[in-house]
């Protein structure tokens, strides 16, 4: 990484408050378009047909039209700062035209689907089935993002709360609420998140627990559990419910959530206000699964679709 895409990065975390999510993928972004653009020089040597050709090929090289979008909006993004800090007196990525690209459906999961997942994990009487269910039902209970579940601390569900203040993207926070399933929940949980899970366990490990202050701890960097290690649970809880684990991410509990709301007449502005989306148009991709549902069950149930 050279010292002017760290300058920028910097830039994009003190004046633009990214946060690392986005300041990791702006360093891949840019690390790619330096790699491929060397014989030309770089980014900062490099000429309009080179950022062009470099463009071009993202999709020779097998990448999706989102990515090559999201490559694209990272390079102009690093140009127009080069040329403001008067690296650059031209910008060469000014006539890159964004890739058309659709927008997939977000999977989803029946209900049916998540009552199936949530009673197989019930049968298993386990520290860690029971932490699982707990994960599961705070996040189909409030849409919120895995990140934000996984953040959550002891001491915001210590009193039982009927709602939770979280931190979601561009630091912005927002009510979710909690409904009497998930307190349960977590009520459980926390009788026994503290008791340590190893046969003989040290003082030390002992201590280290219970001054963890996550909601779901571990002994990783971090403190807490990480999002892969949600996955591989849910991916075994899928298979021993008989469900396709391809189809079930902690992403897709969160799409459960706002899906199964518009089915059940929620106002659109509200799953909006839940799921924490600054534009509406990001919401409204649920109305067509919710649509898709709705009218599966028409032509199943209603007689004279039945007919034909």
């Amino acid at each position: 990484m050279t010292p002017q895409i760290e300058a920028f990065l910097e830039m994009m975390a003190v004046e633009r408050d990214a946060s690392p999510h986005t300041l990791a993928a702006y360093g891949r972004d840019l690390a790619d378009a330096e790699t491929n653009l060397s014989d030309a020089g770089g980014l900062l040597k490099a000429a309009q047909e080179d950022v062009e050709g470099w463009f071009s090929d993202l999709s020779r090289r097998g990448l999706s039209a989102a990515t090559a979008a999201r490559r694209r909006a990272s390079v102009r993004q690093f140009y127009r700062f080069a040329v403001g800090e008067g690296w650059r007196e031209d910008d060469p990525s000014r006539r890159l035209d964004a890739p058309k690209q659709g927008r997939p459906l977000p999977k989803t999961l029946s209900r049916e689907e998540v009552e199936r997942l949530l009673k197989t994990i019930a049968k298993e009487d386990s520290h860690s089935a029971l932490r699982l269910m707990t994960l599961i039902e705070l996040t189909y209970a409030s849409g919120m993002r895995v990140s934000e579940v996984l953040g959550l601390k002891v001491s915001a569900v210590q009193r039982d709360p009927a709602y939770l203040i979280v931190t979601g993207k561009g630091n912005k926070e927002r009510l979710v609420p909690l409904n009497d399933s998930a307190r349960e929940a977590v009520k459980s949980w926390l009788a026994v998140r503290a008791l340590p899970r190893g046969k003989s366990p040290t003082k030390k490990a002992e201590a280290a627990l219970a001054a963890n202050p996550w909601l779901f701890p571990s002994s990783g960097r971090s403190g807490h559990l990480t999002p892969r290690r949600f996955e591989q649970l849910l991916d075994q809880a899928a298979i021993a419910a008989g469900i396709d684990p391809a189809r079930v991410s902690p992403h897709v509990l969160r799409h459960a959530f706002a899906t199964h709301l518009l089915e059940g007449g929620a106002d659109l502005r509200v799953v909006q206000t839940l799921l924490g989306h600054a534009d509406i148009s990001t919401t409204q991709i649920y109305t067509h699964v919710a649509t898709d549902r709705l009218s599966q069950v028409v032509h199943s149930s209603h007689p004279l679709a039945r007919k034909n």
